[in-house]
Formats: C-alpha cells, sequence, structure tokens
C-alpha cells in the first residue's frame, strides 16, 4: 500500500504524463486515471491525503471466487470487493475456512491477528497483495 501525507510528494516511477522526478506541492485536488478512464478530480479539504494502491484485480477475482467456492454460493450470487464475509453469511469458522484457502491458493501464511482484521474481499485480497509482495 503507497501512501502520500502532506502537501508535496515526489513522484519517481510514475508512467503518466508527469516527467520522472516530479515534485507536487500545494495540492488543491487530486485526479488519477484508471486503465484509461479519467475520474472527477478528488478535492481535497484538508493539508494530508493518503493514497492506498488496491490490489490488483486478477487477485481479486480470485477471492470472490474462493469465497464463493468456501461458501457455497449459488453461481448467481454476486460476490464483490465491498462484500462483507458476514453479509454473505459466513461465520467466524467459515471465516477461518476462507483464509486457510487463500493460504493454499496464494502460498501464503496469514498471522491470526491479520486474519481477524478482515471483514470484506477487498481487506482479503489487499493484504494477499502485501504478503506476497514481502515474500519477495
Amino acid at each position: 500500500m503507497a501512501s502520500v501525507t502532506g502537501t508535496s510528494f515526489s513522484m519517481t516511477s510514475f508512467k503518466a504524463s508527469l516527467a520522472p522526478s516530479s515534485k507536487v506541492s500545494n495540492l488543491k485536488s487530486v485526479s488519477l486515471p484508471i486503465n484509461g478512464k479519467s475520474f472527477a478530480p478528488l478535492r481535497l479539504q484538508t493539508s494530508r491525503f493518503r493514497v492506498c494502491c488496491l490490489a490488483k484485480g486478477d487477485t481479486l477475482d480470485k477471492v470472490c471466487a474462493i469465497v464463493k467456492k468456501q461458501l457455497a454460493l449459488p453461481d448467481d450470487t454476486t460476490v464483490s470487493a465491498d462484500s462483507k464475509f458476514s453479509a454473505l453469511g459466513a461465520d467466524s469458522l467459515d471465516t477461518v475456512e476462507i483464509v486457510m484457502g487463500l493460504e493454499e491458493h496464494f502460498g501464503i501464511s496469514v498471522e491470526e491477528e491479520t486474519a481477524q482484521s478482515i471483514a470484506t474481499v477487498q481487506d482479503a485480497a489487499d493484504m494477499i497483495e502485501k504478503l506476497i509482495q514481502k515474500k519477495n
């Protein structure tokens, strides 16, 4: 996860139209295109903001599939990044089984404290990306 705090920051490996090692100061708004799509700029209300890097799409898709399989959800059930395990009908044992399935599939080991903080599919996908990055 990347984060930026304060009113200025430097970018050194950004594929956007900014020159390498560009410095941005006194930010009033931020607009980041994603996969070629532009979104309305975010207006900054305070002098601090945070940029979060979400998990890759393929990781998120695999997590959705594993959650669906572990909970034996019908094919027509939609599981998305915002899906909460509890809303999908998972109890604490189901959540443990989901984490075990993720560990097996991705070849990672999740600490108990980390596993307890996972509430959504996005949380799980972000945690996997972080653990894989640490592993490599």
